[in-house]
């Protein structure tokens, strides 16, 4: 893969297109090795562990501010106070797109 995730920008996704093949995401998951390939391949997840519950919804809250920006949304869950699970799936095709990866590679380089 020559361009970098974080270098790409998300596209709409109306659905009408195949979700990526497992090699595809296999090939994604260089630049994500952190995040995991849920057991029916149709999403990715990643557990964040901040220090505080302050510092968890911080977290959440920059999490939202790029998704905005980049018009994916991801499902978000708080748990035990500080732990923050991130989930990402492309609805419209009910599987992995590269916007998901996209996603993923700028959530791991925004600060905790």
């Amino acid at each position: 893969m020559n361009i970098m995730l974080t270098d790409q920008k998300c596209v709409a996704c109306e659905g009408g297109v195949p979700p990526l093949t497992p090699e595809e995401v296999t090939e994604f998951r260089t630049q994500v090795p952190d995040w995991i390939v849920s057991a029916d391949s149709l999403r990715i997840s990643r557990r964040f562990v901040c220090q505080n519950f302050k510092d968890a919804l911080a977290f959440i809250n920059k999490v939202g501010e790029l998704a905005e920006i980049e018009g994916h949304h991801p499902d978000i869950h708080l748990t035990d106070f500080k732990n923050v699970t991130i989930e990402l799936m492309t609805y419209a095709i009910s599987g992995l797109s590269t916007n998901d990866f996209i996603l993923a590679a700028k959530i791991d380089t925004l600060p905790r």
